[in-house]
């Protein structure tokens, strides 16, 4: 099989579609490799580090994919890309179609493209084994990320997370009791801050309950919670995901409205579209905006500038199924694994069961 992995050229996506360790195992398996110039650098891999594995560098976008069979990535490719993908060639990456524009979406189709989305990769018990080391990321980054936004000289309302003696913690809210919200309340715990943790699912409620040791205050997530909560907090985390659907909207334009002046929000979904309704997708260069009073945080990549860390944990998850679209083909593969399948959006130009557009 001839792989490609291309330079990542979203705005500050330091992450890279392969290590050089991951390139040797392909090689070893009997594969070629052909990788783009510096597309490892904001990783730290150098290019002497891919050939030394194995790999051929490439000095183009257009080469990268235009001589792979399939293209191993990071982000949902940029327009200028989508030009040079080949058709019938199979992309996989964390791809979040199901947020991403229609042309994108159309384009691929047009092109017979095979789109597998790492992030919809599910296990029989709905864990999605690639998803959840950046998700584990994302919910530590955010504590340190929303401690900082709280400073006046960030543009928050001045209040410690953790508080100090005679003076309360922060009251953070979270919305998700998945990998993100869980990893982001055991962190705020960790630092003393005051946390409310919510979600739909009692049960799941009641199991992360255990795990913190009743140290945050569990809520069923119907919108009245939600409201109540979002009217005194400093700082509210989204951290909703339907995996291969846009997140729906859980905090209003009126629960925002409602808030402080200079609270935070992070909108740790903004990949999937967003769980707020005033969020639009930011940077990390321009990461922030005023909404209703409020700053808002709604960096879709925000693992892509801790780049070494996030680059080893994903492939460590992904490479499994790394190894067997290389080596079978993307039909015996999913054949053989249902969690793969699960994650195969379109197929030959053809929209699968498992990509929902919202």
């Amino acid at each position: 099989m001839d792989i490609g992995i291309p330079a990542e050229r979203r705005p500050d996506e330091h992450r890279v579609g392969l290590t050089p360790m991951g390139v040797r195992l392909l090689r070893d398996d009997g594969h070629r490799v052909f990788i783009e110039h510096d597309a490892g650098l904001g990783a730290g891999f150098a290019d002497a580090d891919y050939v030394q594995a194995g790999a051929q560098v490439v000095y183009t976008g257009a080469e990268a994919y235009g001589r792979a069979q399939m293209v191993f990535k990071v982000a949902t490719p940029t327009p200028a890309e989508l030009e040079w993908l080949v058709d019938g060639q199979a992309l996989i990456g964390l791809l979040h179609l199901a947020s991403a524009h229609t042309d994108t979406v159309q384009q691929l189709l047009a092109r017979r493209i095979t789109a597998i989305a790492y992030e919809q990769i599910a296990l029989p018990d709905g864990t999605l084994p690639v998803l959840k080391p950046l998700s584990q990321i994302g919910g530590r980054m955010a504590v340190q990320i929303a401690g900082r936004l709280l400073q006046n000289d960030a543009g928050g309302k001045g209040v410690l997370l953790s508080g100090v003696t005679g003076v309360p913690p922060a009251n953070v809210v979270v919305i998700g009791a998945g990998t993100v919200g869980v990893n982001a309340a055991r962190a705020l715990i960790g630092l003393g801050a005051h946390v409310f943790l919510l979600d739909h699912d009692l049960a799941r409620l009641q199991a992360v309950d255990e795990q913190l040791g009743g140290r945050a205050v569990t809520l069923v997530a119907h919108a009245f919670n939600i409201e109540r909560l979002c009217a005194f907090a400093d700082v509210v985390i989204g951290a909703v995901l339907i995996p291969g659907q846009r997140a729906p909207i859980v905090v209003t334009r009126e629960m925002v409205r409602a808030m402080r002046p200079r609270s935070v929000i992070l909108d740790i979904s903004i990949d999937q579209g967003g769980c707020v309704e005033t969020s639009r997708p930011t940077t990390h260069a321009s990461p922030t905006f005023l909404e209703e009073g409020i700053l808002h945080y709604c960096v879709p990549n925000i693992p892509g500038v801790v780049a070494r860390t996030a680059t080893h944990a994903y492939l460590n998850a992904a490479w499994p199924y790394i190894r067997a679209l290389a080596g079978q083909g993307v039909d015996a593969a999913a054949a053989a694994d249902p969690a793969l399948a699960a994650a195969i959006c379109l197929r030959d130009g053809q929209r699968r069961a498992s990509m929902s557009m919202g």
